[in-house]
């Protein structure tokens, strides 16, 4: 694709003014549990009789990875690896993410060592394999596969975040019973459990789960749920039997512990940086507001969106893209099919990886947004910037909110500073201003 600056496109854009923007900081409701508190806290809540006795000296124990950029997943994980041994039993972790890492045992290994969880970091093996068993049908007629390591281990310990999913509703989303049909599947498995699609997916998680707590050495899960401010603030251990009554419970605990874009609506929202490090499709829609499928909603109400750049943890994999109405060159030109489509076969969700317009810069993709609204006051645009859609405490909104903002129509919104013009750099890429 021929992009470049200057051209017919530029000429266009050229005219398109921009707002004067200020930073402003968003407050949600806090608690949290430190990183340096989180291996105490997983001692304590494993050290309960009714978990420890399950963990018996000698047993081989799966423990879960997966490949969502969950806070301190290093800590937990290694903490999960360190109560095993201290039950005299052997842990080893199993990638547990489907398809994700280009859907191959190195591309999950490579992922898990972004996130600091090698062997030599949590003091144990890694056993990443895309090698999976079939362990029956559910009642809905669907083959539940399990990562073979996993499978054959004495004992599996389901370590994950629950959190609510950006693409279907349903009493259980991203959780242990995700992990244990989707991560735990593999590629064949997780494609199997996306197979009806999103408006289905929420029947096949819970009727596949069933399946695998009942052929499968489930131990117990341990997830993690995350404040508004991506930060861990519940750890609970749950045995085998209990994961499809308290999965739901917590979920909805999830719902209200999440951040939100707090102004409401916008005409324009920018995104500075996207990625699988901050949710499984670049973006979280439920911040956004921009979703891959019609079987989910929320978010800030918004007509053009423009991301601008992909996070390296990401290592190529751009699933989310088409959830703009504009990209920049930098983007397009880190996309790497063999990453980003495995996804799409698997869940055949196609939107989130579609190619929208691409620009040669920040400045251009920006223009374009705004010029192409409808119904708007192009000289008083709503403009909302964000860092990326995990960490929103801290976000640049546009003059036309400034008045409202200092006045209180916004709880939870305060202005840092006054508004000023918006800075880019001889490319035409912007500065960052979250930090006042």
């Amino acid at each position: 694709m021929n992009i470049v600056n200057g051209g017919r496109v530029s000429e266009l854009l050229r005219g398109i003014k921009f707002p004067k923007m200020f930073c402003a900081r968003q407050t949600f409701p806090g608690g949290c549990i430190t990183p340096e508190a989180i291996p105490g806290h997983v001692f304590r809540e494993l050290s309960q009789e009714a978990f420890a006795s399950r963990v018996k000296p000698g047993m081989r124990i799966a423990i879960t990875a997966g490949s969502r950029g969950i806070r301190n997943v290093d800590i937990i994980t290694k903490a999960v690896v360190d109560f095993v041994k201290s039950r005299g039993a052997k842990p080893f972790i199993v990638p547990a993410m489907g398809s994700h890492g280009g859907a191959t045992a190195a591309g999950q290994l490579e992922i898990l060592a972004g996130y600091h969880i090698t062997e030599e970091t949590m003091g144990c093996p890694i056993l990443s394999s895309m090698e999976t068993v079939e362990l029956g049908l559910s009642e809905r007629g669907r083959m539940v596969y399990m990562d073979k390591n996993a499978y054959e281990a004495d004992g599996i310990i389901i370590s994950c975040r629950l959190k609510p999913h950006n693409a279907f509703r349903g009493p259980y989303e991203s959780g242990p019973c995700k992990m244990m049909t989707v991560g735990l599947g593999k590629q064949k498995g997780a494609s199997l459990v996306h197979s009806d699609g999103m408006g289905v997916i929420h029947e096949n998680i819970p009727t596949m789960a069933k399946v695998v707590l009942a052929k499968a050495p489930i131990l117990f899960a341990i997830p993690c749920l995350e404040n508004a401010y991506d930060e861990t603030c519940k750890i609970e251990g749950i045995l085998a039997e209990d994961i499809m009554e308290r999965e739901p419970q917590l979920l909805r605990e999830a719902f209200q512990l999440m951040p939100s874009l707090l102004v409401g609506e916008c005409d324009v929202l920018v995104v500075d940086e996207i990625g699988k490090n901050y949710s499984g499709t670049g973006v979280d829609p439920n911040i956004t507001g921009t979703f891959s499928t019609e079987y989910a909603h929320g978010g800030i109400r918004v007509q053009r969106t423009a991301f601008l750049n992909l996070s390296e943890e990401s290592h190529g994999n751009a699933l989310g893209v088409g959830l703009a109405s504009a990209i920049t060159k930098k983007i397009f030109d880190e996309i790497d099919p063999e990453k980003m489509y495995p996804n799409c076969i698997t869940s055949t969700v196609i939107k989130s990886a579609t190619i929208p317009c691409v620009f040669s810069s920040d400045k251009e993709a920006i223009q374009f947004c705004i010029r192409t609204c409808n119904g708007i006051d192009q000289e008083h645009v709503r403009m909302v910037c964000i860092p990326n859609s995990l960490h929103i405490d801290q976000i640049m909104l546009s003059e036309s909110y400034y008045v409202d903002v200092k006045a209180g129509k916004y709880p939870g919104v305060e202005a840092l500073s006054e508004p000023e013009e918006m800075r880019f750099d001889e490319m035409g890429n912007l500065s960052r201003q979250y930090t006042n």
